[in-house]
């Protein structure tokens, strides 16, 4: 027993470590990083467009049409309630986006006037809002949209094409619900294609139109693609120590009989992805956010995945060929999702696309999880609140058999000088020591495992715990009370920290302490260490284990004032 419980608090104390070191991984000082991507001169070979020559065509190909190489540089700036945004002409090409409620950095104004009154310098934060698109060559991140003639026999109006706006920027105005940006271009030959992107108040969905008349004078089989061209952000790099546990960075896929897929950037580097699929979606996702290029689920539509050799990878989709006729009109529209990963928002755009808030192997524990914050947020209105609600429910639920736990706990503790005197007895004899050991056990109904389901149910949920505190959006730069004015960072003051180790001290001193005096010296330095860790930890998590520690002691204590009780009553009788 002695040695299963050391064993699993050694290895919970590993799990600890590796945690910490992901955490410092994603929210620890970011080295500064040279940008070593070069931007090519890809217009000339456009590779970096959709290959069609895996689809049989279902009618005749269109002659190539010429495009209007006339460059104008025309950026064409839009700004709504939550995003802020540019849009280049040349192809209309979202190049950057700003998400205006969502800060890089904010202020921590407890912890300011603290620095302040002992003389400590208040550090500068970085008020810009988060930019999730991003024209910067070390940090390229664009959303690219057109049609193409199929099997690339010609162009239609690609990425490369050049539009032309009646206006060079637009701005959501208070009381307007959408706002709508057109984009045409029109050839010589008499085609011409009207890119329309729509945005809507409190929304990150950004709906396009490509709408086409079609006055050639011969029919066009087009089809229309959707993609993103992204660069690896390698400031977020991780450890090999970490076995992985870090926020998941590169691309998703969703399809109908695969579902949720990871294609990372080296599976692009491996192998083009190449997926036919009814609906679904493609995106390229990061610590807390999102961008899915999202087409009509009533079709089917091809994935890919280019790598472009200068670490620039492509992920989106085409749809199915269709023909416009001379003197006929056509329409194709995707959705474009460019945002935060709150689960419940992203549920009412497209199936699974929830599942981009990614919970590992323990997503089947993390999402309930999730599911009982929001429920008790939703009464409460603070996720601190919520949390400790939560860790409630889990002791709640856990309960009965925490109660049988800690009764064998109890029950172990009170024998333990029996058990010390059975040692110094028979400690030439090992086996005999066993032998009246279990005899021991027997005759007392002790269970010496029985110790252990506490630190056995606690691991998943503390794993799970934290990749919801690492993962949800709606924790970070969220506060609880007083100098916690975020939940997903770490305790300015360690106060929450060094209550955790105090916590852990005092369970430790109602549990039976190991026979062995090497294991007992070892496991009085767990709370010492265990607070050290946790110092680097977000405050929501270190909340959670304050919480959860106070009620299991007051739970134990109880128990174990019963078995005494229980215990001096027998031998006064």
């Amino acid at each position: 027993m002695d040695n299963l419980r050391f064993i699993l608090v050694v290895t919970f104390a590993m799990l600890v470590i590796l945690m910490m070191q992901a955490w410092q991984i994603d929210y620890g000082p970011k080295p500064e990083v040279s940008a070593t991507v070069t931007t090519p001169n890809l217009e000339n070979s456009k590779e970096d467009l959709p290959s069609t020559s895996g689809v049989q065509a279902t009618s005749a190909t269109a002659s190539p049409i010429a495009i209007n190489t006339q460059t104008s540089g025309k950026i064409i700036k839009v700004k709504t309630d939550v995003i802020d945004l540019e849009i280049d002409l040349q192809g209309g090409t979202i190049r950057s986006l700003d998400l205006l409620q969502y800060p890089v950095e904010q202020d921590n104004t407890v912890v300011n006037k603290a620095r302040s009154l002992v003389g400590m310098a208040v550090a500068e934060k970085n008020h810009s809002p988060v930019r999730l698109f991003n024209p910067l060559p070390e940090k390229l991140f664009v959303a690219q949209s057109g049609l193409i003639a199929d099997n690339g026999a010609g162009a239609i109006a690609n990425h490369y094409t050049f539009f032309s706006s009646s206006q060079d920027s637009y701005t959501l105005s208070s009381g307007q619900e959408s706002l709508t940006v057109p984009m045409t271009w029109t050839d010589n030959a008499g085609l011409t294609v009207t890119k329309s992107y729509t945005f809507k108040r409190g929304s990150y969905e950004i709906t396009l139109n490509q709408h086409i008349d079609n006055a050639s004078g011969k029919a066009l089989p087009i089809r229309q693609y959707s993609q993103l061209l992204r660069v690896p952000d390698h400031s977020n790099q991780g450890n090999m120590l970490t076995g992985g546990m870090r926020a998941y960075d590169g691309g998703v896929i969703y399809t109908e009989k695969d579902k949720y897929q990871k294609i990372s950037f080296d599976d692009m580097v491996d192998s083009n992805l190449d997926v036919a699929t009814k609906g679904g979606w493609t995106a390229m996702i990061q610590h807390y956010f999102a961008s899915a290029w999202i087409p009509p689920v009533n079709q089917e539509n091809h994935f890919y995945t280019k790598n472009l050799h200068d670490e620039r990878y492509v992920i989106g989709s085409y749809s199915p060929l269709i023909t416009v006729d001379n003197n006929t009109s056509a329409e194709f529209t995707s959705r474009l999702f460019a945002g935060p990963k709150v689960q419940p928002v992203m549920e009412k755009i497209a199936t699974g696309l929830e599942l981009t808030v990614d919970y590992s192997v323990l997503t089947f524990i993390g999402k309930p999880i999730y599911w009982l914050l929001n429920q008790v947020h939703n009464w409460t209105g603070n996720w601190g609140l919520a949390i400790i609600g939560v860790t409630l429910c889990i002791k709640l639920l856990f309960f009965p058999l925490s109660q049988y736990s800690f009764k064998s706990m109890a029950k172990m503790r009170k024998i333990q000088p029996r058990l010390k005197e059975l040692q110094e007895r028979f400690k030439d004899d090992r086996q005999r020591f066993n032998t009246e050991m279990m005899a021991l056990y027997k005759k007392e109904k002790a269970n010496p495992l029985g110790g252990c389901f506490p630190m056995l149910i606690q691991i998943p949920v503390f794993m799970c715990l934290y990749w919801v505190l690492s993962e949800t959006v709606e924790f970070r730069q969220t506060p609880f009370a007083l100098w916690i004015q975020d939940l997903s960072v770490q305790d300015p003051f360690y106060v929450l920290p060094i209550i955790m180790g105090i916590t852990m001290k005092i369970q430790q001193s109602l549990n039976p302490a190991p026979i062995d005096p090497i294991q007992a010296k070892v496991m009085k330095m767990f709370p010492l260490v265990f607070t050290v860790f946790f110092l680097f930890f977000p405050a929501g998590l270190v909340l959670y284990w304050v919480v959860n520690n106070t009620l299991s002691i007051i739970q134990q204590w109880y128990i174990t004032k019963q078995i005494d009780a229980e215990g001096n009553g027998s031998t006064g009788h």
